[in-house]
This record gives C-alpha cells, structure tokens and sequence, in this order.
C-alpha cells in the first residue's frame, strides 16, 4: 500500500547540495527494492480512471489485480540491450526490473465490467463502481 509522507525541506536541501558529487546521489530514504508505479485517478459517479505511467514495459509484463476496493499493479521493465562487441556501456539511466503500486480507492469495483488498455508507455484503467447494495426489509415474527 502506498503511504503518504510529509513534505522534508530538509531532505530536499540535502539531497540538492550533495547533488552531482557521488555516482548515485545520497538520499535520506531507503533505497527500494520495487520501484514505485506513477498513477493519476480521477472519479466520476459510476466509475474511476487510472492512469499509471509502466515505460519501457511491454503489455504481456504487465499483471493487473482487483480485489473489493483494492487495484494492484505489477509490472517488469526487461533490459534489452542492443550493445555491439566493439561497444561499451559508459552510462546508463534507465531503469530495469520490477515495478509494483497498490492502492485503495475506498468502493468496490465491478470486476466483470473493468476496461484496460495500454498505449505508449501508459495503462488505462476504467474502473465501474459496484452498484451499493440494496437494503431489504426483514419483517420480525
């Protein structure tokens, strides 16, 4: 589950001074083992939209879950490289290997009716919220 932390000024002063002096800048976080998943969600009455950034990911790495209220993606980003003998590497960026987010959106979805589609390096999701539940008037005896 995604947590929010509060803004550190600190941190970020900290993080800019030492910026550029070290192959990997030094951060005042622990590094992570799964990269996070970049998502916007937007809701309507009968449904939510989620867009959530996978770059260089390919649609058959991408696993998407829907449990009650709850949306979890997972994805890996595969290195192919296309480096000759006669190459070398001197520097790289991107990023490779796995990428996870799960987040609750506080309605249930209506599994059967979700909508994904991946275009350019972006899922989108449409999300149908569960019709609520209708109450049912119980005589007592």
């Amino acid at each position: 589950m995604a947590n929010i932390t509060r803004y550190d000024p600190f941190g970020d002063l900290f993080d800019d001074f030492f910026k550029g002096y070290f192959v990997r800048p030094m951060t005042l976080e622990a590094p992570e083992t799964v990269r996070r998943v970049f998502v916007d969600v937007t809701e309507a009455d009968a449904e939510f939209k989620v867009l959530a950034e996978l770059p260089g990911v390919k649609k058959e790495d991408i696993k998407l879950e829907i449990v009650g209220d709850t949306v979890s993606i997972s994805a890996e980003a595969r290195a192919e490289r296309d480096v000759t003998r006669s190459e070398r590497v001197v520097h790289s960026e991107r990023y490779f290997g796995k990428i996870a987010r799960s987040f609750r959106l506080g309605q249930e979805i209506d599994e059967a009716k979700v909508a994904a589609k991946f275009t350019d390096g972006v899922l989108e999701l449409t999300l149908p919220k569960k019709a609520a539940g209708t109450t049912k008037q119980i005589t007592i005896q």
